[in-house]
């Protein structure tokens, strides 16, 4: 009798151990659906692309350390080493991540959306916390968008860009004290840094934020074919979302100003959820009126060369 009760006090135990082990397993599975959920909930666009740069170097120069080094250089001489320095991955690491940005418009009798990632600031060398954003000359910057698998910007995603904004930082004006010559030096860079970086720590956006308003951008126009020699700005959006700079192909693309700024735009983009090619749509009659006010843009590109 005594071992029958026995028997039956150990089956009695086991039962609920079972019961227990199926309510722990319950809730795993819960966990595994919501976490697949939240995946497709938290990142419909799937996977955004990085830049494809090397890791920093250790021995990296900073941001101030570049600027002192380059301060007295020519041009040419001045983005050659600009170039390499993005070329082996000396930029903060925040920008190589991108940011998904969405572009609405009404082409070949349809609506379309249009999914783009960007670089979540302008152009910049150096170090997370020591960093310079470089403008620079269109050709030197449509180099480095391709060695990145990127493109410049249009207005229209200029815009975009700025309506989807983390932080909108107010336009920055620096009046020079005798040439305009001064406007085009690193001095120049200098200081207009200084005034964007006093601005977003006032702010307190943080350093990896989508920000937008501080710098007139590069961008690609349907106007440069038949003005070589051009480069195509636009923006410095203020508070009220109106840009500062409307679209203008007057400078020759030499002059590379303190507030000019190279925005990146990976080639990789959707096209109501399908993927497709920046260039390609830019270039296509039927579908270029979604990004470009202007239609096509052919090449959508600015040639190696000034003066092309």
């Amino acid at each position: 009798m005594a071992a029958g009760v026995s028997v039956q006090r150990t089956a009695s135990r086991s039962r609920p151990r079972v019961g227990r082990e199926r309510r722990r397993a319950a809730p795993r599975r819960i966990g595994a659906w919501v976490a697949l959920l939240c995946v497709a909930a938290c990142d419909p666009y799937g996977p955004a692309p990085v830049l494809p740069l090397p890791p920093r170097p250790a021995e990296a120069l900073t941001g101030s350390e570049i600027a002192r080094e380059i301060r007295d250089w020519d041009l040419d001489a001045r983005e050659d080493r600009l170039y390499e320095e993005v070329a082996r991955g000396n930029v903060p690491s925040w920008l190589r991540e991108l940011r998904p940005v969405e572009v609405t418009g009404r082409a070949d009798g349809r609506d379309h959306r249009v999914t783009l990632w960007v670089t979540p600031d302008y152009l910049t060398v150096g170090s997370d916390r020591d960093h310079l954003l470089v403008p620079l000359s269109p050709q030197v910057a449509q180099r480095i968008a391709d060695l990145l698998e990127s493109s410049l910007p249009t207005p229209p995603i200029v815009d975009a860009i700025w309506s989807s904004a983390d932080s909108r930082l107010t336009p920055q004006r620096i009046q020079p004290q005798d040439s305009v010559q001064s406007v085009r030096t690193v001095e120049f860079v200098e200081r207009h840094n200084a005034l964007i970086r006093a601005q977003r720590q006032l702010r307190g956006v943080a350093p990896d934020a989508l920000v937008a308003g501080h710098k007139k951008d590069v961008v690609l126009s349907a106007t440069l074919a038949a003005n070589p020699g051009k480069v195509a700005v636009y923006g410095w959006h203020g508070p009220d979302g109106r840009p500062n700079q409307e679209l203008s192909t007057v400078a020759d693309d030499e002059r590379v100003y303190y507030h000019h700024g190279v925005r990146l735009v990976h080639r990789r983009v959707l096209l109501d959820g399908i993927e497709r090619d920046l260039a390609e749509l830019l270039s296509d009659p039927s579908l270029a009126p979604i990004l470009s006010r202007q239609g096509p843009i052919e090449p959508p590109r600015y040639p190696l060369s000034r003066g092309g």
